[in-house]
């Protein structure tokens, strides 16, 4: 049989000159592996007598150990060296000047959904939340809007791979008006809530986006009268823009949803937009199907609604003329308004 001591020496050197972990391995497999040298002497162990196996034996389990020692000892210093060039590589200058920790702004149009919901807080009204995956029924029909109806069409939004318990595809909300009549159904009246939220039509141009923010607006009482509405809108506008030199009118409409309908425009008598009439908002008496589907009689409870474009109204405030910047992402654009 090959000398021991030749064999370790030799296992030691071939250790020490790899220099990878995979080296190391094929190196280990010459000596320990199934077909490697101390292995093969292990197996020749059969063919001495019964005195030279174990004197033999003794002394292959003494070369093994040495062996699995020194091949450990090479595998923690690869592991060593590849820390330490791991340490040196991601090392940390510090010379360098320290990096400033940047704060997050609020985006100008939740600044403004924050605005409305404390002014109409401030005048009892309850704000609402609600899922943007809604049922037809909550999106249309429950607002006067049943199946075929052509005003849907003023309406086509989004639908996901989802459906209802009748089989119907289940739409993005195309506006938070569902809200209305989720919180109607669990309240009892006088009611008084805006519902602010995300909603989703297929339009994108200067003015729309497919996903765009909007309040609606709903109070339901015994003696609730369209008055209300142009006082509570009113002074929500003034209130909103910080000013009372603007002056509001209300044109009839078509909405499936209220009857009388009316749309609400606003006009500056300042500034640079004084004398241009801006349409800011559609609003009208809850029709009386509506208010049957909130659970309410139409003969005793009767009130009104709105809904307005958050984009619109952050849009006039700040004097911006593209909705698509409020969706790009340019910091340089959005840190204005959080300075």
């Amino acid at each position: 049989m090959q000398d021991l001591s030749q064999l370790i020496a030799e296992a030691k050197s071939a250790f020490a000159q790899a220099t990878a972990p995979a080296a190391l391995e094929d190196a280990k497999a010459k000596f320990l592996g199934k077909t490697g040298s101390l292995t093969a002497m292990m197996k020749g162990l059969a063919k001495l007598s019964h005195e030279e196996k174990r004197e033999m034996g003794q002394a292959l389990g003494t070369a093994k150990r040495e062996i699995e020692q020194a091949l450990e000892a090479r595998r923690e210093e690869l592991a060593n060296e590849k820390l330490a060039a791991r340490l040196a590589a991601e090392a940390l200058d510090v010379t360098l000047p320290g990096r400033k920790a940047e704060k997050g702004g609020v985006h100008p149009v939740i600044a403004t959904q924050m605005r409305i919901e404390q002014i109409f807080r401030s005048i009892g009204f309850d704000v609402a939340d609600g899922p943007e995956i809604e049922t037809d029924w909550y999106s249309f029909t429950a607002l006067n809007n049943p199946p075929n109806h052509p005003a849907r069409s003023m309406q086509d939004t989004f639908y996901v791979e989802l459906k209802d318990e009748t089989g119907k595809l289940l739409p993005l909300r195309p506006h938070t008006s569902p809200m209305q009549v989720r919180y109607a159904r669990t309240h009892k009246a006088p009611i008084k809530v805006i519902a602010p939220g995300r909603t989703y039509r297929v339009d994108s141009d200067a003015t729309h986006s497919p996903m765009f923010h909007q309040v609606e607006g709903l109070w339901i009482g015994e003696n609730v009268s369209f008055s209300d509405l142009k006082g509570v809108y009113t002074d929500f506008l003034r209130r909103f823009f910080e000013t009372d030199d603007l002056v509001v009118r209300f044109r009839p409409s078509y909405f499936p949803f209220t009857e009388p309908s009316v749309e609400v425009d606003m006009m500056f008598t300042s500034g640079p937009k004084k004398g241009r009439w801006l349409e800011i908002s559609g609003a009208g008496e809850v029709h009386p199907n509506v208010v049957r589907n909130f659970g309410l009689d139409p003969e005793t409870h009767v009130g009104f609604a709105f809904g307005s474009g958050l984009e619109r109204l952050t849009m006039l405030r700040y004097g911006i003329d593209d909705l698509r910047l409020f969706f790009e992402g340019d910091l340089r654009f959005l840190k204005q308004f959080n300075r």
